[in-house]
């Protein structure tokens, strides 16, 4: 019998680390399994936590704001500090820290304790989301990456499936505290496996952190989100709603300056000026600010706008799930076929039709099914394009900046599900007065008068609309990032099954 070549498929070290791969798989989407169900209880749950403690409008959204400005403002950081301290090592520790953050946060004994503990909890997501496409990427053989990657999203998707029916039964069966105290065991099992499957990877060289680059970002981002969430109550012209935005417009350049100086920068734009990674990134922006708050936005309306339980509103809701959880692992089938820019794109306009579906029905005596297969459409539409515009951008990559620039991806990304939240929010409570704001949080609206329904149904469909612009501009997006060669990579490198160098793709996480 003829020895087949190392890393061949077929090989016994191909077939050893394929094995090793997959335990890998099971590891991270553990640790998105576990963000992701976070996130989507609450946002279904969210009307009775904000009940329980008489929460105002302001802090109402803050208990979701400030999970995701921590998480968004530390990923870049958290990737950096992986590369210095060991990508096993940060990765364990997110997982230790959301853990405890989720006992403390069920323990609160008002809301800016739990909005505390929810930055906490960003702070340990955040190790975990900045490494864990990064540890699947560098397990993966090339040709079978997008599979990885498929199942590795299509976690997320079951997160998100699991998640809305989750917290819409704890809330009315348990209490809210349970919301975020079904984290701890799922916690502790994946940090114990993770230390059990995980390899220690060699640490890279002990380079600085860019702290400047970090606080200017922290501090962009908290004057951005304070001038959103302010708008729908203040109004444009509020002077919290000015200097936030003032505040903003003045970081922004001042970040690109201090960025291109500093030695080894958080945000690495030089990396990004290639023209399919910018156009895959802000084509993930743009596709994070359109759909991350489909799920919150369509339990709101149930319970506020319809008067159903929280366990309702999350049957409602599963549309969106399903559909990711159905779109992902077939779309990372089709990888090895297809390429990822071309499911990056019609992924895109699939959630731009669901929008679409969304924005021309949102009456009261809307029929449950139209609903339902615009919500679904979005969902394929999420699936689809992760999966592909993740493995496009992955595979794109110059060796030795996984790290660093898998980082900047989530950030992107990141910075948009924020503004999308906190965007969503604005544009939706700005319909009613603000007598009546805490009301939608609070999912007690639909108790009101009938004129201030209609008044949160014209909310409504004001939202999608400026959703549905979003997801346009994001399809044309992903339709510019076309594959061309870059420097240190090969040139089939953003194709469908391409065959990257194993040891560039190996010493990448060193």
């Amino acid at each position: 019998m003829v020895a087949l070549p190392q890393d061949l498929p077929g090989s016994p070290e191909y077939v050893s680390k394929l094995r090793y791969a997959w335990r890998v798989c099971s590891v991270t989407s553990l640790g998105l399994v576990l963000i992701g169900v976070s996130g989507s209880t609450l946002n279904v749950a969210l009307p009775a936590v904000v009940r329980h403690f008489h929460a105002d409008a302001f802090a109402s959204g803050w208990i979701l704001l400030a999970f995701l400005l921590v998480n968004t403002s530390t990923l870049v950081f958290f990737g950096r500090v992986a590369d210095l301290l060991g990508r096993r090592e940060v990765y364990l520790t997110g997982f230790a820290l959301f853990t405890a953050a989720s006992l403390l946060a069920g323990l609160s004994p008002n809301v800016w304790f739990l909005i505390a503990m929810r930055a906490l909890q960003a702070i340990g997501a955040a190790m975990i989301l900045a490494n864990g496409t990064v540890i699947i990427t560098d397990a993966f053989p090339p040709d079978r990456l997008s599979q990885g990657m498929g199942v590795y999203i299509g976690t997320l998707s079951v997160a998100q499936l699991a998640g809305p029916t989750l917290g819409g039964l704890v809330a009315e069966a348990a209490g809210w505290q349970w919301i975020f105290w079904v984290n701890v065991p799922a916690g502790l099992i994946a940090l114990v496996w993770g230390a059990f499957t995980l390899r220690k990877v060699e640490r890279g060289p002990r380079e600085p952190v860019d702290a400047l680059g970090n606080l200017i970002v922290f501090a962009a981002m908290s004057a951005a989100l304070i001038a959103l969430s302010e708008a729908g109550s203040r109004g444009l012209g509020s002077p919290v709603v000015l200097a936030g935005a003032a505040i903003t417009a003045v970081l922004i350049p001042l970040l690109i300056v201090v960025e291109r100086r500093a030695s080894h920068p958080v945000l690495n734009v030089r990396l990004f000026g290639e023209r399919m990674l910018a156009f895959a990134n802000l084509a993930s922006f743009c596709n994070a600010l359109a759909r991350a708050s489909l799920i919150l936005l369509a339990a709101l309306y149930f319970q506020a706008a319809r008067g159903v339980d929280a366990v309702t509103a999350a049957l409602g809701v599963l549309p969106v799930p399903v559909g990711m959880a159905l779109a992902s692992p077939v779309t990372g089938a089709l990888g090895r076929r297809i390429s990822p820019y071309a499911l990056s794109v019609g992924g895109a306009l699939l959630g731009t039709c669901g929008l679409g579906v969304l924005m021309l029905n949102t009456a009261p005596a809307t029929p449950y099914w139209v609903i339902g297969i615009g919500l679904f459409l979005c969902g394929c539409g999420s699936g689809t394009f992760l999966t592909g515009n993740t493995t496009q951008v992955m595979k794109a990559l110059p060796p030795g900046s996984l790290g660093v620039v898998n980082g900047f991806r989530l950030m992107v990304m990141n910075v948009g599900i924020v503004l999308s939240v906190a965007l969503t929010l604005s544009v939706l409570t700005s319909a009613v007065s603000p007598a009546l704001r805490a009301q939608v949080y609070a999912g007690t609206l639909s108790r009101m008068s009938p004129v201030a329904v209609d008044q949160l149904m014209d909310g409504f469909q004001r939202t999608y609309g400026v959703l549905f612009c979003v997801a346009v501009a994001g399809t044309l997006l992903a339709a510019l990032a076309r594959s061309r060669k870059i420097p240190g990579v090969p040139s089939d490198a953003g194709d469908a099954g391409s065959q990257n160098d194993p040891d560039d793709r190996d010493s990448a996480s060193r």
